[in-house]
């Protein structure tokens, strides 16, 4: 049996499936010295990221039989919120697996939204074992966060909403990379865009497995990042397949670039972006997206970030700016 891949048709049939239970989220012209560019705030979703759409997918095609049994989910916070909020608007029990370092904003949301929560260690624990353990003892449906085709097409909604607030297809599209769903989703979505996929400075496995043409795990020791929801050691095969096919290219962005792009994205565009839904902004603001046209998206994936740390990285950048 061919085992199934995410395609365009899943895509398009998702974003029909996922548009009654999920934000339209607005598409904002950014006019710049490069000329207009477009925003995708994916952190005006419901839940804060993009994650949602994702889970929506995955769920709304479980069985009645499924449903009742629950599902299992691995997640720093994102999908963790996404799971949680579909899972309790159709009934189903949720389970999150969830590092104890994960922001406390993403915790509590994930709480409320009434899952219940497993914690482990991010350095000495395997969430992916814990995952397939719970689900096997509590007999449950595991829902990956990006290794997992009908995740990956949901997430494809937000590629099908742009060229449709667009009037075209966009010429090209930065989109934050962990495991790759999001991208992987856009590239299927607007097969005729090019795709960049934009990550932390040495988290940059979907970078390096693109131009390898096979999955490359993180460099070890892997360098400390604010971008908990980027951080993602090896990606799978079928995101890094949809992306390959593709043609898409990877750029990586430092810490600072992050913190400029989030104090820039609350100034110029009234919006909150956390670290690692602001990755594809900095890329742009930094340069390193190449040449731009008035079709050009950048995604903001994300805005879950905890007041206090958000408010000490704005403070940081506008004391940056003073001494500049």
């Amino acid at each position: 049996m061919t085992e199934r891949s995410p395609s365009p048709a899943g895509v398009a049939a998702a974003a029909k499936r996922v548009a009654p239970h999920v934000t339209r989220t607005p598409l904002l012209p950014l006019d710049t010295a490069s000329g207009r560019v477009w925003v995708k705030a994916e952190c005006l979703q419901q839940g804060g990221s993009f994650k949602l759409r994702g889970a929506f997918n995955r769920l709304l095609q479980m069985s009645p039989a499924e449903r009742e049994r629950g599902v299992v989910a691995f997640s720093s916070g994102n999908h963790a919120q996404g799971v949680a909020i579909a899972a309790r608007s159709l009934g189903i029990a949720a389970t999150i697996v969830m590092p104890s370092d994960a922001p406390a904003v993403k915790r509590e949301s994930t709480l409320a939204a009434g899952a219940e929560i497993v914690a482990y260690d991010r350095a000495t624990e395997s969430r992916e074992a814990i995952g397939a353990r719970l689900a096997a003892e509590k007999g449950c449906v595991l829902v990956p966060s990006f290794d997992d085709v009908d995740v990956i097409e949901g997430q494809g909604s937000v590629g099908v909403e742009i060229a449709e607030q667009l009037g075209a297809e966009p010429d090209k599209v930065l989109v934050p990379c962990g495991g790759g769903g999001l991208s992987a989703g856009v590239a299927l979505a607007l097969p005729g865009a090019r795709i960049v996929t934009v990550e932390p400075e040495g988290w940059d496995d979907m970078a390096r497995s693109i131009a390898a043409g096979a999955p490359v795990p993180v460099r070890e020791p892997a360098p400390p990042t604010f971008c908990d929801a980027l951080q993602t050691r090896l990606v799978s095969p079928l995101t890094l397949g949809a992306l390959r096919n593709a043609g898409a290219t990877g750029v990586w962005v430092t810490e600072e670039e992050i913190a400029r792009a989030m104090a820039f994205a609350a100034r110029a565009l009234r919006i909150v972006a956390e670290p690692g839904g602001a990755v594809a902004l900095a890329a742009f603001l930094a340069g390193k997206a190449g040449a731009v046209s008035e079709r050009t998206v950048v995604v903001v994936s994300g805005g879950n970030v905890d007041p206090a740390a958000y408010a000490e990285i704005l403070a940081g950048q506008a004391a940056a700016d003073r001494l500049a």
